[in-house]
């Protein structure tokens, strides 16, 4: 783990505290079994396009009784699974959809939004990875006051402790929402803009997130748009 402290934290002290609402990878997660349900059939490797939203509702479900039930362990395993599943879904469709471009079977239109829907799930998906295992993962981070370490060194970690007790965020640690910033500049701009990339698996996962928003905008969008 690296250090990613510019000033010691006066306030960071041990023992939980409130932790963050879990409604937004939640929702997140919903999202994503939804987009998935909007591909065509043939990009899901022909099977039912409920299927993978039904998946993601099922892995939610316990997920949810874990979370509440206050047992980091299984919720921590269930999320990686689910953050798995979407991801290798995500990945398995990008390949069929290319595949379908190079055979020439598939409309500009529904390339178009095929590809559209392909880049939000990126985002989404990537987010989800880094919440799940930045600092430990949320749990982990709720054990202390204030987000000193971790694998992205954020704007509000860098601040002096006098400048973060004036702005009222010397408790401040990143929620779901900072992650979802994060992958959208990836995604958008293939670089992390103002938060820097410490930790080597996180530059790995970025690098993946990169080239297939790449790969999206470039190939499956950019051909679309030159065939319509």
């Amino acid at each position: 783990m690296n250090r990613a402290t510019a000033h010691p934290v006066s306030a960071r002290s041990s023992g939980p505290h409130i932790t963050e609402p879990r409604w937004p990878p939640f929702v997140a997660m919903v999202a994503l079994g939804g987009l998935y349900a909007v591909l065509p059939s043939n990009v899901l490797g022909g099977m039912p396009r409920w299927l993978p939203f039904a998946v993601v509702t099922g892995l939610l479900i316990p997920i949810v009784i874990t979370h509440h039930h206050a047992n980091p362990w299984w919720n921590q395993t269930l999320g990686y699974l689910l953050n798995s599943f979407v991801t290798a879904a995500m990945i398995f469709a990008l390949g069929s959809l290319l595949v379908e471009v190079t055979k020439h079977q598939i409309t500009p239109q529904r390339l178009l939004q095929s590809a559209a829907t392909l880049w939000i799930s990126n985002i989404l998906v990537f987010a989800a990875w880094y919440w799940r295992l930045d600092g430990g993962g949320p749990h982990q981070r709720s054990l202390t006051r204030g987000h000193t370490d971790g694998a992205f060194l954020f704007p509000q970690m860098t601040m002096h402790p006098e400048a973060k007790s004036k702005a009222g965020e010397e408790d401040w640690e990143p929620n779901f929402v900072d992650y979802l910033f994060l992958a959208f500049n990836t995604s958008t701009a293939f670089s992390p803009t103002d938060v820097p990339v410490l930790s080597r698996w996180a530059k790995s996962l970025m690098m993946v997130q990169a080239l297939i928003s790449l790969l999206v905008i470039a190939l499956l969008a950019g051909r679309a748009v030159n065939i319509l």
